[in-house]
């Protein structure tokens, strides 16, 4: 039995469904979040941002940063490892329409893990409290963590920075259901997130492995939380967590939109990422939406294949259209 979700108070942001896009690096640009919260989210999180990218002012930090009003509640995530740049960059967004901001101690890529941030910060509680401290006290927003289970199996300490967290003034946690060292492998450990839940007053959201409605309902019913955080399972999806939040609200299965409205949503995608970006940027970028939306439909792997050799960005509508227009024809006789 599905276990009901309630609304849930970050400060003055009121979320009333709590089912959130996760912050995924080179997929939650402005473009997909606008489609994801029109179609139905209670909220979406911009990709991660590095704080010092943002101090500098740097284009690509301020293009990852673009909020647009229809976003709105929209949060700010922001890696780092020192206190006083991630407290500049959280003020910085705050001037600029964010709602929240949310930190980042869960990525697990080498890179950032490298640089002593993300998912590294959880191996030293004590240089975490004080970027924690730091960014509440620098804003007049809504803080909150995101987090994994721990570096590794042996050191899975979520639950001691989540009460870290509650004591600095955060105001709501996500956990991703696995350690830093397992990266995306194995499941994510939904029972362990109860541990969290547990250790503090907080709303607490379920991250991991949250891709269809039986895993929202076995991870809020291991999990204990108060809602779910969806990442790869919007691949190609940006209708599902609408789905999620009518499942939660009524029990019913919602079907996929037809097929003739996702091929409109696809290229009206397209159009909008080579606005947001630039035409030779954007095509590319967009190659990937393109492949995940066509997941399971006859014929994609070629698709996919020609889709990501073409170069001319005028191209790609007429490729998109020329792939859709027989399955449609088909589906229709």
């Amino acid at each position: 039995m599905i276990r009901t979700v309630r609304p849930i108070e970050v400060g003055p942001v009121r979320i009333e469904d709590p089912v959130i896009l996760a912050p995924m690096s080179g997929v939650t640009d402005m473009p997909f979040r606008r489609l994801v919260k029109r179609a139905g989210a209670g909220l979406v999180v911009s990709e991660m941002i590095a704080s010092e990218a943002m101090i500098r002012e740097t284009r690509q930090s301020i293009l990852m940063a673009k909020n647009a009003p229809e976003e709105f509640p929209m949060s700010v995530q922001l890696a780092g490892c020192e206190p006083r740049v991630m407290a500049e960059a959280a003020k910085l967004n705050e001037d600029r329409g964010a709602a929240i901001i949310d930190i980042n101690m869960g990525c697990p890529v080498k890179k950032v893990v490298n640089g002593e941030a993300g998912s590294a910060l959880m191996r030293d509680l004590d240089h975490a409290r004080r970027i924690l401290e730091a960014v509440v006290g620098a804003v007049s927003l809504p803080v909150t963590l995101k987090m994994r289970t721990g570096w590794d199996h042996a050191n899975r300490n979520a639950p001691e920075l989540a009460r870290i967290a509650e004591d600095v003034g955060i105001r709501m946690l996500t956990v991703h259901g696995r350690t830093r060292c397992q990266l995306y492998n194995g499941h994510a450990d939904w029972k362990f997130v109860a541990r969290v839940k547990e250790a503090v007053r907080l709303p607490v959201i379920v991250n991991g492995d949250i891709d269809c409605f039986e895993a929202v309902e076995r991870a809020l019913e291991e999990s204990g939380a108060d809602g779910v955080m969806i990442g790869r399972g919007c691949y190609g999806r940006p209708w599902f967590p609408a789905q999620v939040m009518h499942y939660l609200r009524t029990g019913e299965r919602l079907p996929d939109p037809p097929l003739a409205t996702q091929l409109a949503l696809v290229l009206e995608h397209y159009g909008m990422m080579l606005d947001h970006y630039g035409p030779a940027q954007g095509s590319r970028i967009a190659r990937k939406h393109l492949a995940w939306y066509t997941k399971g439909l006859p014929g994609s792997a070629d698709y996919r294949a020609r889709i990501m050799r073409i170069e001319d960005h005028r191209a790609v509508p007429d490729e998109v259209r020329r792939f859709y227009e027989p399955l449609l024809e088909r589906r229709a006789a």
